[in-house]
């Protein structure tokens, strides 16, 4: 099993990665700022205007440390990674599946069970552990909507029918999202779902956390010997990581939306953190830092794998669902077991 190896951030602009022996050296203004050993390293990921020398990338390269350059609002920009290990008959398995509807049907409705079933434990946790009040009513009826999903899934006939199920079922739990922020705070109301920008300091939180999610699943797809390209419930895109997104989703709400929930509700963001960026928001450099390194704790805390019955850490659960997956592809399972936190 992989071992969980850790993902360097490098947020402070004008930073710049080199080459130093077997070691990554950051430099800030020319100075040699923190020194990081490869084999510590599972992935880099560079937010804003960050240089890095040819030589650290074909280290990192080399070593399968992927480098990732992200925006300062975690818009994914770029990729360094390099060649990709595992069978070449694992990767023409997945396309002839992805290729054939039936069969990528069969992936995509178990990637959504996983997402839909995962959203649903995220509301009837809150409702468990709070007190009776005016939002009891929205969380219970959002849950029970995305009951009523998991058992249309059942009988989806394919893809769009799967795709639209989906969709209907991330309006009733993002409809409910507000009612899961306790913290009496107006700047961190939510409303509606916004993406590219985010209009407001909530969905700005969970944009970039989809972002560190995303590179957190690529490289355990690549890990795996998978292409990450190529995905069954998001369809073939030219420059989007169609199966890291398929994989995400069961982690969306588990471990993204949890970490943006216990930031705002713990009033460990503040909303002075947040500044207009034309229709968007954007994190200043503290309020990014702060959710880097709660997300990066929470990747650390241990979890009982409900398929394997195994403890691992949260950070590993991508690689484990890759490998189950490339299990699935190679006929060794029945079908493919999304994670199902309960």
């Amino acid at each position: 099993m992989k071992t969980h190896l850790n993902t360097l951030f490098v947020t402070t602009p004008g930073a710049y990665l080199a080459k130093e022996g077997q070691n990554v050296l950051v430099r800030i203004d020319s100075k040699p700022r923190l020194r990081v050993p490869l084999h510590n390293l599972g992935g880099i990921v560079c937010l804003g205007a960050i240089g890095c020398s040819p030589g650290a990338m074909g280290l990192c390269a080399e070593a399968g440390v992927p480098i990732s350059f992200l925006s300062r609002s975690g818009r994914f920009v770029a990729r360094v990674s390099g060649f990709t290990s595992g069978n070449v008959l694992l990767r023409r398995e997945q396309y002839r599946q992805a290729d054939h509807p039936d069969q990528a049907a069969a992936v995509a409705r178990h990637v959504v069970i996983g997402k839909v079933a995962n959203s649903r434990s995220v509301l009837l946790r809150a409702l468990r552990t709070s007190a009776e009040g005016p939002s009891t009513g929205p969380l219970q009826r959002a849950a029970d909507r995305l009951g009523q999903t998991l058992d249309d899934l059942d009988s989806a006939a394919d893809l769009d029918a799967i795709r639209g199920l989906e969709g209907e079922a991330g309006r009733a739990y993002f409809g409910a999202f507000d009612h899961l922020i306790t913290a009496e705070v107006p700047e961190f109301r939510f409303t509606t779902r916004s993406r590219r920008p985010p209009r407001d300091p909530v969905n700005a939180v969970l944009s970039f956390l989809y972002a560190m999610l995303a590179h957190d699943v690529r490289s355990a797809c690549e890990a795996a010997g998978l292409d990450p390209a190529v995905g069954f419930l998001h369809r073939d895109r030219p420059g989007r990581p169609g199966l890291a997104l398929d994989l995400m989703e069961e982690f969306r709400a588990f471990l993204a939306d949890r970490t943006a929930l216990a930031l705002i509700n713990r009033r460990q963001l503040s909303p002075g953190g947040f500044t207009a960026n034309g229709p968007g928001v954007r994190m200043d450099d503290a309020t990014r830092k702060a959710v880097i390194t709660t997300y990066q704790k929470a990747k650390d805390r241990s979890i009982q794998h409900p398929y394997l019955n195994e403890k691992t850490t949260l950070g590993l659960l991508p690689h484990i669902q890759a490998r189950l997956l490339s299990r699935y592809l190679r006929g060794e399972l029945d079908a493919y077991p999304p994670f199902l936190w309960k």
